[in-house]
């Protein structure tokens, strides 16, 4: 219970705060141009709110819906989600959306949009400023990986050592889409040193799609020395329990692991869980409790492989802008996937994005997923599709284009029919949730 309760309010503390950020892009550029925001609300209100008000002389009421998948701000003379026809139908003011030039209303658009790419970049600038840019060329994990059967008639071997995907070297930052599997799965191909030799892959067409259907993985890191550790990452559970450079690992709730193989087995085991880490110090026989989360990952490294890069305060914006862009550019390659069987199966709703947060609180996780998921909300709302951000400026360079506007007649329709459209991927989305939940 207490993990769920933590891995909840992570949840709903990054929502917030995305949602604020997206609306008050809106609201921000509206009031620029001198358009009246009749509100601003974090979650839905439908029939009541939790909390309202209104300051003096204010044209905006604020407040908190009770039901949390999203927020908004109410722009007058727009067809949004609001469906508010009996504004529309009035004559139109000076102070409405509708009565500005259409470049003035496709930068309100594309607000909400922009200023979630701009705290992305932003939240990544200081999470490399405080924590660093820590990730492992693969060239140098000089083992070699251990690879799942789909791999395996792909034409990897075990012992292969990663370097190239499409001609550009594999860095593995463990990330959701910047992780070794997601640069490989991709390519069409992928050059590894087998043997003392470099060999070029030639990658299946269908080979994400085989991963889906398989559900066995791609790759995972193949040593067999024993658990030494030689470096430990800032803000990580190792750092949290006391583990040293130098201390020798030898066993997980009582079990023994000779190598790093067996103590990484062991740990997935016990995701999400309690357990006792067995390790020697100075020939000492100690033990430490650590809590795992979802990823059992405990945040050190075995060898010399973690390489972190350290910035200053103004030299980690570019590097922040750089990772955003890094970020960006791996979820759009795997967004096609969803167009799949397999992709479509693999689909869930706040309860997989919950169980990406760790089950103990880290401000280096939460603030990076809250980047992870700001850039998926921008790139999500700029989707061409009515009811989204993107469906109102796909109708405002039309009009742009054509000089015609479309009839408000035409915008309703569009919009009704893009909610329904949205509510049912919500439905179905979470409901893959409950099916997985129930049949695990």
């Amino acid at each position: 219970m207490e993990t769920f309760l933590i891995k909840a309010l992570q949840l709903i503390l990054s929502l917030s705060i995305l949602v604020v950020i997206h609306e008050f892009g809106h609201f921000i550029f509206a009031r620029i141009f001198k358009i009246r925001v009749e509100k601003f609300y974090l979650f839905f209100d439908p029939w009541f709110a939790l909390f309202r008000y209104k300051p003096k002389n204010s044209e905006t009421e604020y407040g908190v819906g009770w039901l949390p998948l999203g927020g908004y701000v109410k722009i007058a003379g727009m067809i949004d989600e609001s469906m508010d026809k009996e504004q529309m139908a009035q004559p139109v003011q000076s102070w409405e959306f509708r009565a500005k030039p259409s470049w003035q209303r496709l930068l309100v658009m594309v607000a909400g949009v922009l200023f979630n790419i701009i705290l992305a970049f932003f939240i990544y600038a200081m999470i490399v400023f405080r924590w660093g840019d820590s990730y492992i060329p693969m060239s140098k994990v000089t083992s070699g990986m251990e690879f799942s059967e789909t791999a395996e008639r792909a034409g990897f071997k075990d012992g292969d050592i990663l370097l190239y995907a499409d001609g550009k070297e594999i860095i593995d930052r463990a990330g959701v889409v910047d992780n070794f599997a997601a640069q490989v799965i991709d390519a069409r191909t992928v050059t590894v040193m087998r043997n003392g030799q470099e060999v070029n892959i030639a990658m299946p067409a269908d080979f994400v799609q085989q991963l889906m259907r398989d559900k066995k993985g791609f790759a995972g890191y193949k040593t067999g020395v024993p658990t030494v550790v030689d470096m430990i990452q800032k803000g990580s559970e190792a750092e949290k329990i006391g583990l040293m450079k130098g201390d020798s690992l030898v066993s997980v709730n009582s079990v023994s692991t000779p190598t790093f193989q067996d103590f990484r087995d062991e740990l997935q085991k016990n995701k999400d869980l309690p357990v006792s880490i067995g390790f020697y110090r100075d020939g000492v026989l100690q033990t430490a409790s650590a809590q795992l989360d979802a990823t059992a990952v405990l945040g050190f490294s075995i060898a010399s492989y973690l390489v972190t890069d350290h910035y200053s305060f103004f030299a980690s914006f570019p590097a922040g802008i750089k990772y955003g862009m890094r970020t960006l550019n791996g979820y759009v390659s795997q967004f096609k996937h969803i167009f799949t069987k397999e992709g479509a199966s693999s689909l869930g709703g706040f309860g997989t994005i919950g169980n990406l947060f760790p089950a103990k609180w880290s401000w280096y996780s939460f603030w990076m997923m809250t980047a992870f998921l700001s850039v998926i909300l921008a790139f999500m709302n700029i989707l061409p599709i009515p009811g989204l951000d993107g469906g109102h400026v796909l109708f405002l360079l039309f009009e742009a284009v054509s000089g015609r506007k479309p009839s408000d007649k035409f915008l309703e329709y569009a919009q009704i029919a893009g909610m329904v459209l949205l509510i049912g991927l919500v439905l179905y989305a979470n409901g893959m949730d409950i099916v997985r939940a129930v049949f695990k």
